[in-house]
């Protein structure tokens, strides 16, 4: 019986992960024009269903062609932007921006505990290529800069902004790497874009 070859799932994830970090991102960087508390809402839907559905997918698929490495990170961020919209939906009872909603210092463990995954990732990535590597490197340094500005009150709120500017860069290299895989799988390999290998 010949095996099913299946699609690569690898810039789906990284799709969904790209623009809803990207969302939330220009948000925490503050450069929304106006009520930037009502305007981070426009993230829910991305991260209960690109960044979160459909991201989880995209590691349970890639649990199916072998990839360890891809199906934790996938199902794992994934779960990150669902728990994500849970702070924000208010069927959730969270309140995450309300006076009865976590502190500060609540999301900032919250984002330590993300921050110490990924690092773990972080060093896993080096042995894929340095598309992928740069896209956990980034984010990496992301929620570490989140974690701090969370934890340091409302005086981290300067520190907020510059993890949302670390943010849309993660985004953007995330969506780079994920087009290098959509260009590679169209074209039958013929069009590359250098995601620069480092497994031996």
């Amino acid at each position: 019986m010949a095996e099913i070859k299946i699609a690569n799932p690898g810039p789906l994830g990284l799709s969904g992960f790209a623009l809803t970090t990207f969302v939330l991102s220009w948000a925490n960087a503050g450069l929304f024009p106006s009520n930037e508390a009502g305007d981070i809402l426009v993230v829910i839907g991305l991260a209960a269903f690109y960044g979160g559905v459909a991201q989880l997918l995209a590691g349970m698929w890639e649990f199916r062609s072998g990839n360890t490495f891809g199906a934790t990170a996938f199902s794992s961020y994934g779960a990150f932007w669902l728990s994500f919209a849970a702070l924000l939906i208010p069927g959730f009872g969270i309140g995450f921006g309300t006076k009865t909603g976590p502190t500060g210092v609540g999301v900032g463990i919250y984002l330590v505990g993300w921050t110490i995954f990924t690092a773990i990732l972080t060093v896993a990535s080096f042995r894929t290529n340095g598309a992928t590597a740069a896209v956990f490197v980034l984010l990496l340094v992301t929620f570490l800069v989140l974690a701090i500005g969370f934890l340091s009150g409302t005086g981290g709120a300067n520190i907020v902004k510059a993890g949302g500017f670390l943010g849309i860069a993660t985004a953007l290299v995330a969506w780079y790497t994920a087009a290098a895989g959509v260009l590679a799988g169209v074209s039958n390999g013929k069009i590359v874009l250098p995601v620069f290998p480092l497994a031996a």
